[in-house]
C-alpha cells in the first residue's frame, strides 16, 4: 500500500535528519522520496559501483560492509547514500538488508536539490559525512 504525501512527512519527521524542518522543506522532500521494499538479503548498495539514490530506511535492519567487514548496522530513522552522492565516487560499502525493510528513495538529482535548498539538511548530511569518513575513510 503507497503512502500518502502526510504519511511520508511523518516518516520523515521522525528522522533525525529531517526532524528541524520546516512542514513546507519536509513537503518538497515527500514529493520527491519514493516508497521501496527490499527482501532479507537483498543488496541495496554495492561498494564500487555508481551511486544514483539516498536511502532513508523507515522499516527493518540493514548492514553496511566494506571489503566484507561490517561497518555498522543501520535501523529505521537511518539513512545512508549519501557518500557517493556527495563525493561523485563509487559507492564506498555495499548495504544488505537483514530482514525486509521498507526505505524511502530520493533520486540523486532529487537529493542534490533538497541538499541546495535546504541548509539544515546540507549541514546535517555534510556533518554526517565527515563523521562517517572521520571513522572509515574511503
Amino acid at each position: 500500500m503507497a503512502l500518502s504525501k502526510n504519511e511520508k512527512i511523518e516518516l520523515l519527521r521522525q528522522v533525525p535528519l529531517f526532524s528541524a524542518c520546516t512542514k513546507r522543506e519536509l513537503i518538497e522532500v515527500a514529493l520527491v522520496a519514493d516508497e521501496r521494499e527490499a527482501d532479507l538479503g537483498e543488496d541495496l548498495t554495492a561498494e564500487g559501483r555508481a551511486g544514483r539514490e539516498f536511502f532513508v530506511l523507515t522499516e527493518g535492519h540493514v548492514a553496511v560492509r566494506r571489503k566484507g567487514r561490517k561497518l555498522a548496522e543501520l535501523g529505521p530513522g537511518d539513512w545512508f547514500g549519501e557518500i557517493a552522492l556527495m563525493t561523485f565516487k563509487p559507492r564506498s560499502a555495499t548495504v544488505t538488508a537483514t530482514s525486509p525493510v521498507r526505505l524511502l528513495v530520493i533520486s540523486d538529482r532529487s537529493f542534490r536539490y533538497v541538499v541546495e535548498t535546504t541548509p539544515r539538511i546540507a549541514l546535517r548530511v555534510l556533518a554526517n559525512v565527515a563523521q562517517r569518513l572521520e571513522r572509515e575513510p574511503i
